[in-house]
């Protein structure tokens, strides 16, 4: 998925079953229809619809194992583009006058899963449209990866705002706390589903147990475990709107040990047992 002239690309695709190894560019990655999984030095990721993978330049796995066919849009910039755009940002007008092709620091963004704001993922799907009929290379086309790399930034700076929650005297502590943060919450985003254990967690993102608890809360305002439970209830209600599984398969595909505890906390958490939940999506449709 790497080009040797490092240029800004699009790859476009369609598939239920991938699986990729190797190195790629400076990206960020949307799916539709169904989730894609990815593996770096720095941990695990989960894509899905209303998200997007931001991932720095370096090695990594991909794969895609669904019932459903996937949609892919993943945009490519070329190495040095980020840091362009930022410069371009961060300088004022005089300076950039002056000298517009000046030396600029790396921008390190950090990988984790975003969820894609109404501003970008308006820009995602316009880009979508038209870049079949965009000559590459062309205005038009660069366009596109400019705006998008903006929006990038913006959600960067952003971010920032969300490390000083940290209970850190250093920034850089703060920063690399952070870092391993998002991993842990990937790392759930990724296997929530499955029975996680807070030691596996932990070593994911290279946090000492108790260590992750207090600063995840200071990040989220919640306990992994609650994004678990989160996560777990929004994909049930996914699967008994959109499929007929039955409760058993839903039981086992969430990482629940039998129908009664997923029932149990199904209710515990919307009000319905997950059958009436059901009926009630059913009446609904109907009318």
């Amino acid at each position: 998925m790497i080009k040797n002239d490092s240029t800004n690309f699009v790859l476009h695709a369609k598939s239920d079953q991938f699986y990729w190894e190797g190195t790629g560019q400076l990206s960020i990655k949307t799916f539709s229809n169904g989730q894609a999984r990815y593996k770096t030095n720095k941990g695990f990721f989960a894509v899905e619809d209303n998200r997007y993978l931001l991932l720095n330049e370096g090695e990594y796995t991909l794969s895609i194992d669904e019932p459903q066919v996937v949609e892919s849009f993943c945009i490519f910039f070329k190495t040095g583009f980020a840091e362009e755009v930022f410069h371009s940002l961060r300088e004022t007008e005089d300076r950039l006058l002056t000298d517009p092709f000046k030396d600029t620091h790396s921008v390190g963004f950090f990988e984790k899963t975003y969820h894609i704001n109404p501003a970008l993922s308006s820009q995602l799907d316009h880009f979508k449209q038209i870049y079949p009929s965009l000559p590459i290379d062309s205005i038009g086309y660069e366009e596109q990866f400019h705006k998008i790399m903006l929006s990038i930034l913006n959600e960067h700076f952003h971010t920032y705002n969300e490390i000083e929650s940290l209970q850190a005297i250093r920034h850089s502590t703060r920063e690399e706390l952070y870092r391993r943060i998002m991993i842990a919450h990937d790392y759930i985003r990724a296997f929530f589903h499955t029975p996680i254990k807070l030691e596996e967690m932990a070593k994911a993102a290279s946090l000492s147990p108790n260590h992750l608890l207090r600063t995840y809360y200071q990040v989220y305002g919640k306990t992994p475990h609650q994004h678990i439970s989160e996560f777990r209830i929004h994909k049930a209600k996914q699967l008994l709107t959109e499929s007929d599984y039955t409760m058993t398969y839903i039981t086992f595909e969430l990482g629940f040990q039998n129908p009664v505890s997923f029932s149990k906390m199904f209710k515990q958490h919307v009000g319905l047992s997950p059958r009436d939940y059901r009926k009630q999506v059913i009446l609904d449709k109907k009318f």
